[in-house]
């Protein structure tokens, strides 16, 4: 299975504010419902709480959780890094973590893929993600749309052997 980490980050790191995302960006959010579609999700209990409709239709919805007594609907709950992966159908071909700021921390060291939109500008936030060592990933595609507001890029790395 791989283990691929989806996320929009600014210049700064910044992924978002006040349990919120920074920005609205169409095209992403349909990419990112097409990506995942099909497919596991893994989160932490914040990132389920800010989804405006709960659980992500059409995808196994995993919440990763330190309080044994969560139960949100259309969810399984999970209590840690290695219990949402053992979660995980076992005939998964990709899972996608998808925040925030503490899971992603945990999981960038084991992922896979990561699948990056960068927006270019710096933004004011409370959460953000993990610095990027980027000699440990290769590039596998690049795409960029600088004259929408905000300007973004799309890239998608996979990990070094």
């Amino acid at each position: 299975m791989t283990i691929s980490i989806i996320v929009a980050i600014a210049e700064n790191l910044a992924i978002g504010k006040d349990n919120a995302l920074l920005w609205h960006i169409s095209e992403d959010m349909k990419r990112f419902k097409k990506l995942t579609t099909n497919h596991t999700v893994i989160m932490g209990k914040n990132t389920f709480l800010s989804l405006p409709k709960g659980a992500l239709r059409n995808r196994d919805n995993i919440v990763i959780t330190d309080d044994e007594n969560d139960r949100f609907e259309n969810c399984i709950m999970a209590y840690s890094i290695d219990d949402a992966i053992n979660k995980c159908k076992p005939e998964e071909m990709e899972c996608f973590i998808i925040g925030g700021g503490m899971i992603y921390n945990q999981f960038l060291g084991i992922a896979d893929k990561l699948y990056l939109t960068k927006v270019h500008k710096k933004h004011e936030a409370d959460i953000f993600f993990p610095e990027i060592d980027y000699s440990k990933w290769e590039l596998e595609s690049q795409e960029a749309f600088l004259e929408n507001d905000p300007p973004y890029s799309y890239e998608i790395y996979v990990r070094k052997k």
